[in-house]
């Protein structure tokens, strides 16, 4: 029988994240993934030598003392993770059709701050108080400094605000509250679900920063794998658990694969989507109330994306990387799956060429599970022609609003594929294909850290904060659990 420490179900960046701190605190490791190939929705996808990204397109934090920098050094592996950092004046535009408004910012916390002051000098001292109360609420949360020991979420006042109110107590502008909303879309929930405190843990480091990695999320994945076997930690793909057994005084101690191989551990961590975890346990090993709970949480956004690629011929088209092109400032509508109305679409431009110099293009617009229902009993290769139909709608508005916000790119753009939910659903083994896991709602109690079996743990996407930080930081707050804190004590400190 194969006897490790830990047992971490799924290789997200997550679930990558928690086998590495452990196998650095020197625990015996083995990370198991369902699908075929490891990193999740980091992996990218090729079409006629193109690359594309899946779920991860750029982030926040590399800068120097940024927290994927310091995350990515103490994990070993910054020096292979090489970020294309965004420069300039106009890094990101946003654009609101009905209002006429059209606003190019840059990047830098004070530029931030300046440059929307600049667009709404009337509402000035509001602007820069929102900007102060987000880098208050950063600094007065701990678990964003990964140095130090105490992980503790605090409840702020902010964490009991939404940030639709939070908003509406600085400024009356709606056309304001749309600019600074805007990043909602980067962790799919309603401005006036989440807190402003969330919020504001997701966007200090967008606002510091923003880049894409070379090679894309595959590079990322390639530095977790190269470290991860020089540690000596186990990875099977393929290979799930399938049955949960001797389990005693409410600790499992062994775990049947779906190979058929047995396996003694520790501790077992789950770094998948929470109804994915429901799904693999016995309801009998749980309360009501826990199912109840996880049955609850509602799916954050998911995207109906549209890939393409700059035509090779004549000058590039120059501008703003990332270009948000939305139909109204009312972004609680947008994100609203109750709305109808066109969400817009955010169009992102590699900064990185592929073959031949081409550039890919991805143009992201939210969705929602509701949007493709009628196909969900359906898998890839078996749609019918009303599903062709509905792609082919949608990929006609994005290009529609790509023309009209970005004159002149459409018809540089060579369309090379499209995907839905049901596509980011198939291919994820994400049970409704959402980008952010579940929504990470405003006084929702999440599933992290141990769970009503004292050796199995839950971290992942849907834990602490949306996105590759929120991931990566869920399992540094579990992983100094699991690994005990001497340990992992030593592992901060750099003296393991």
């Amino acid at each position: 029988m194969k006897k490790v420490d830990t047992i971490v179900i799924g290789s997200g960046i997550s679930g990558m994240t928690m086998s590495l701190i452990l196998a650095r605190c020197g625990q015996r490791v083995l990370l198991l993934e369902k699908a075929r190939n490891v990193g999740g929705s980091l992996a990218r996808f090729r079409r006629g030598g193109l690359p594309f990204d899946t779920g991860f397109h750029f982030t926040g934090g590399f800068e120097e003392g940024g927290i994927m920098r310091e995350a990515f050094s103490m994990l070993g592996i910054m020096d292979r993770i090489e970020p294309l950092f965004l420069y300039g004046e106009g890094a990101s535009r946003i654009i609101f059709e009905r209002e006429g408004a059209d606003f190019t910012l840059p990047l830098g916390y004070r530029q931030m701050t300046d440059s929307v002051a600049s667009y709404f000098p009337k509402e000035e001292r509001g602007v820069r108080e929102y900007f102060r109360k987000v880098r208050e609420v950063c600094d007065r949360t701990p678990s964003m400094d990964l140095h130090a020991m105490d992980f503790t979420m605090p409840r702020l006042e902010e964490d009991f605000v939404s940030l639709e109110q939070g908003l509406r107590d600085l400024t009356e502008d709606h056309v304001l509250r749309g600019v600074l909303e805007t990043y909602a879309m980067c962790y799919g929930v309603r401005p006036s679900e989440i807190s402003f405190a969330n919020h504001a843990r997701m966007v200090m480091n967008f606002y510091e920063s923003l880049a894409y990695v070379k090679g894309g999320g595959d590079a990322i994945t390639a530095a977790f794998m190269g470290e991860l076997k020089r540690l000596g930690a186990e990875v099977m793909t393929g290979t799930t658990v399938e049955q949960f057994t001797d389990i005693r005084d409410g600790v499992i101690h062994r775990y049947v694969l779906s190979d058929g191989q047995e396996v003694e551990a520790t501790n077992c961590v789950f770094t998948i989507h929470p109804l994915e975890v429901l799904k693999m346990l016995p309801a009998r090993m749980l309360r009501k109330a826990f199912i109840n709970r996880l049955e609850g949480f509602e799916a954050s956004c998911g995207f109906f994306g549209l890939f393409a690629a700059e035509k090779d011929e004549g000058p590039r088209q120059e501008g703003p990387t990332i270009v948000s092109i939305f139909p109204h400032a009312e972004v609680d509508r947008l994100l609203d799956p109750a709305e109808s109305s066109w969400p817009g679409v955010v169009v992102i431009s590699s900064v990185e060429e592929a073959e031949g110099g081409r550039r890919p293009v991805h143009m992201l617009e939210p969705a929602f599970p509701h949007s493709t229902s009628e196909w969900e009993g359906t898998s890839v290769g078996s749609r019918n022609s009303g599903y062709e139909a509905f792609k082919k709608a949608h990929e006609d508005m994005i290009m529609s609003a790509v023309d009209r916000g970005i004159p002149g790119l459409a018809e540089r753009l060579e369309v090379v594929c499209s995907s839905s939910m049901l596509t980011f659903r198939d291919y994820l083994n994400s049970p409704d294909g959402s980008a952010y896991g579940v929504k990470q709602k405003m006084g929702q109690f999440n599933l992290v850290g141990r769970m009503p079996l004292r050796n199995l743990f839950a971290a992942g996407q849907s834990a602490v904060l949306p996105g590759l930080m929120g991931a990566m930081m869920s399992s540094f707050i579990v992983g100094s659990m699991v690994a005990g804190k001497d340990k992992y004590g030593e592992f901060v400190r750099g003296t393991l």
